[in-house]
Order: C-alpha cells, then sequence, then structure tokens
C-alpha cells in the first residue's frame, strides 16, 4: 500500500514502533471541533474552506469530543515509561485528515497548542482515506463520517462514529466504556432476540451458556486495552475499563463473564442493566468514551455529557 499522499512526522514527539504501540487514528472532525469549518466547506466549498482555514492558521480549534480520551491515553503513555523507560507497548495517535497540508497546518498547530503527543499527520486527497489504516497498522479508528467507519469496520479495523457534543473532562485517569453485544462480541444473541424474542434469546443463551461468545468489532482494541492495563497492578493503573450492558445479570450475564474470562479480558466494573437506560451509570462513571451499537444508549450518554462512538 502506497503511503498516504502527504504524511507530515511530529518532530516534537518521540516516535512509537507501530508493530508493538496500540495505533489509534482519529479523524480531525473527530477530535476537534471543526463544524463552523465543515459548514463552510458544505456550503461555499472547498476554496473557501482552504482560504478560511490559511486565514485562521494560528488560531487554535475548540476541542471535539475525541480530546479528553487523547489526553487521558497521553497519560498512560507517561504512567507507563514511569514505571518502564523501554518500554515500547505505548499508545500511537495518528490523524488522518482530508485537508491538504496547506488547510492542514490549523490542525498541527492546534494539536501543538495544546500539546497533543500525535505521531503524524496524514493528509489523504483520496476519497476512502481507510485504505491507509492498515498499512499505519491501525487498532482504533475513531471519524465523525459515518462512511469512513463503515469502510474502515469492512477493512477488520476496529472502528466507531464520534459525535460531536460538549464535553465535560473526566480525571485523568483513563476510563473505557464498552457495550457487549454487536461490540466486544458477535451480534448472534441480538439476532436471535429480533427473530425469537426475549424468550428465545434466554433459551439460546442457556443452551450455549458454556460456549464463549463470538468476536465483536472492538475485541482486539479491548484486548491490547487489556494487555497494557495489566501492566500495572489494580490500585495503580491509569486504565479503568467497564462493561455496560442490556443484558440481565441473573439470566444473561453469566455467558458474558465467562467469555470475558476465556479471552483473559480484565474488566474492572461490569454493570447488567437488565434494559434499564444507561445514561445515569455512564453519569456516574464519567468515561472518556462509551462504545455502544445502540443510537438510543448512544442518545442517552449525550444528553449526559459522556463522550459518545456508534459502533455500527
Amino acid at each position: 500500500m502506497a503511503e498516504p499522499e502527504s504524511t507530515v512526522i511530529n518532530t516534537d514527539v518521540k516516535q512509537k514502533d507501530p508493530s508493538e504501540a496500540l495505533v489509534i487514528a482519529v479523524t480531525t472532525r473527530a477530535i476537534f471541533n471543526l463544524e463552523e469549518e465543515h459548514k463552510l466547506y458544505m456550503e461555499k466549498g472547498k476554496e473557501e474552506y482552504i482560504r478560511h482555514q490559511q486565514a485562521n492558521q494560528d488560531k487554535p480549534l475548540p476541542p471535539g469530543t475525541a480530546f479528553a480520551f487523547i489526553q487521558a491515553v497521553q497519560y498512560v503513555n507517561k504512567k507507563i515509561l514511569e514505571s518502564n523507560p523501554a518500554e515500547k507497548d505505548l499508545f500511537d495517535i495518528l490523524v488522518l485528515s482530508n485537508n491538504s497540508p496547506e488547510s492542514g497546518m490549523r490542525i498541527i498547530n492546534s494539536a501543538k497548542h495544546y500539546g497533543l503527543e500525535i505521531s503524524k499527520f496524514c493528509f489523504v486527497s483520496d476519497e476512502d482515506s481507510t485504505q491507509y489504516l492498515k498499512s499505519h497498522r491501525v487498532k482504533l479508528f475513531l471519524s465523525a463520517d459515518r462512511t469512513d467507519v463503515c469502510n474502515a469496520l469492512r477493512r477488520g479495523v476496529s472502528s466507531a462514529l464520534i459525535f460531536q457534543q460538549e464535553v465535560q473532562a473526566p480525571s485523568t485517569l483513563l476510563r473505557v466504556v464498552f457495550d457487549g453485544d454487536a461490540v466486544l462480541f458477535s451480534d448472534e444473541t441480538d439476532r436471535i432476540f429480533r427473530e425469537q424474542g426475549l424468550e428465545g434469546a434466554l433459551q439460546y443463551e442457556r443452551a450455549m451458556e458454556a460456549v464463549p461468545m463470538g468476536e465483536g468489532p472492538l475485541k482486539a482494541f479491548a484486548m491490547h486495552l487489556g494487555k497494557m492495563r495489566k501492566k500495572f497492578s489494580q490500585e495503580k493503573s491509569p486504565i479503568r475499563t467497564y462493561l455496560v450492558t442490556a443484558r440481565s445479570g441473573r439470566d444473561m450475564g453469566i455467558r458474558a463473564i465467562k467469555t470475558l474470562r476465556e479471552w483473559g479480558l480484565a474488566i474492572d466494573e461490569a454493570f447488567f442493566m437488565d434494559g434499564a437506560p444507561k445514561g445515569p451509570i455512564l453519569a456516574q462513571i464519567q468515561p472518556h468514551i462509551f462504545f455502544d451499537d445502540g443510537l438510543h444508549n448512544i442518545q442517552g450518554a449525550q444528553d449526559r455529557g459522556v463522550p459518545s462512538a456508534w459502533v455500527p
């Protein structure tokens, strides 16, 4: 695969080894609030957008939904390197942008202004920029464009759609919340539920209790996160992971717990909501990011100011 049209290496940041790091790619609209600029692009066209970005290249963009998540990821790197300066299993952040390098200067300047530890800025003019994710060994892709996310998932890259929202910056401790079915796990039980209703799904789960569930689209990312989490004791870990699922603990929780155990994935806390709204518990957890496949759950999280990412 050819390199993107223009890759700008951030010389202010120590470059990571992508074969060992957990590489996360974010689009500019996921990390910064570019809604006004995007509107300008849609209404007035590319030339006007470029002119605006160049005229404002020294004016930092406001933070977007994934901004606090990236800051928390940097905090994890700092803690890992404090305990082992030679460690190579770190988070590596790259920005994937449809800007040209000229209009992208504002993106680079904004990242430097906030001290964001971004290794590379990839400026791609191709319509489908997700073709470059595999060559950069990306393990998680966050975008504000639904087509991007669907293309990336088709390429086998863990991906989620970020919705622009006002985010309250939580603590520095990285908190990640996963839904279960169709996110961490496969959607097999969801399919049974849609076809045969709750009773059918319960019967299926009881029959399959001893069989681990299939892998969901974010399993690989969660597993790598879990591997980093194991570098620390429970008390000193800068990473906390949560499972917040619509499953009931009594009837459908056993298989979920057994699957996590089979995978060797340590989750700090699990909440079996039995169909109750997830918003209140998410407001208590205050995660940096919440992954779910249900748009109603995403909406409920957004209403509580929780940074949310939809896995279509």
